[in-house]
């Protein structure tokens, strides 16, 4: 937790998303996490300026990208990973969850046997404490579970990447209520990752910008233990609870659910009709 890799945000204001570039101290070795994709709900239209922006700024700087990771199945945004694997090689990694995740939706969008429910869209399924190397950079894969089954905390040298199991500490932590997810589980996931050193840098996968302040997204575990909304202060896990439960119970779903379940559970392939037609589900009363 020593090294210091230099990481560079990229922010896409259709879904509120900051992906990142994280590059090895030591070498030119360099990881993505949560690339977008961008989607034209009305249209029907992919875009992918966020990820040329990221593949841009992989080859201007010389980088090699040796790993793409998702810290879970997103359900607000589209992957990028498979576009960015495709001219910048890496392997794309998520956890282990993801086969829960799969079979929940697989039956949710009546996937016939063909969608493979065992996660080998992905090259690389973690385990919780799983170790790998972006170039000489020690990282490690913390499980937590809560928003999604899959959900996965990765600390690459002294940075942490939380996904959805944080926000800022003016905006709390994720949702708890899609299928799979439980504000119980959320509550110990963030009471684990709390445990890290106080002066680790922890990066969100997620900003709104609450009070109309800018879009944000580098913090540090001290500064959610004092000041998280829904965790600092040493709020008790029954209050958590039933906080989170209440507030998701007044949540809208996010505007890009149904086709960003489909696509990210693909490891960020588009489903593909009989003829080979990119083409996707509207599930009626499922959701």
């Amino acid at each position: 937790m020593t090294q210091k890799p230099d990481v560079k945000a990229f922010f896409d204001p259709q879904s509120n998303t900051i992906g990142y570039v994280v590059k090895d101290p030591a070498s030119t070795a360099c990881a993505v996490i949560d690339a977008v994709m961008q989607f034209d709900y009305a249209a029907g239209r992919l875009s992918y300026d966020c990820a040329d922006e990221m593949i841009a700024f992989i080859e201007s700087n010389g980088l090699s990208l040796e790993w793409i990771i998702e810290t879970h199945v997103h359900a607000d945004h589209l992957s990028g990973a498979p576009y960015i694997q495709q001219r910048l090689g890496g392997k794309i990694g998520i956890g282990a969850g993801i086969m829960q995740v799969q079979d929940t939706f697989g039956k949710i969008f009546n996937e016939g046997t063909e969608f493979q429910r065992d996660g080998s869209q992905f090259d690389q399924l973690f385990q919780d404490n799983d170790t790998y190397q972006v170039g000489e950079m020690n990282c490690f894969a913390m499980h937590t579970p809560g928003h999604t089954p899959a959900c996965m905390v990765h600390v690459m040298g002294d940075a942490a990447f939380a996904g959805d199991t944080l926000f800022m500490p003016d905006g709390g932590s994720a949702r708890a209520d899609f299928p799979g997810g439980d504000a119980g589980q959320l509550y110990d996931s963030i009471t684990r990752v709390l445990s890290l050193p106080q002066d680790m840098r922890l990066f969100v996968c997620h900003d709104y910008g609450p009070g109309g302040r800018a879009i944000a997204w580098e913090t540090t575990i001290g500064a959610q233990q004092q000041a998280n909304i829904h965790v600092g202060a040493n709020a008790t896990r029954e209050d958590f609870v039933h906080m989170r439960e209440t507030r998701d119970a007044q949540l809208a779903m996010p505007k890009l659910i149904i086709p960003s379940l489909q696509v990210n559970m693909r490891a960020g392939e588009i489903p593909r009709d009989p003829s080979g037609a990119m083409m996707m589900k509207l599930p009626v009363n499922k959701l």
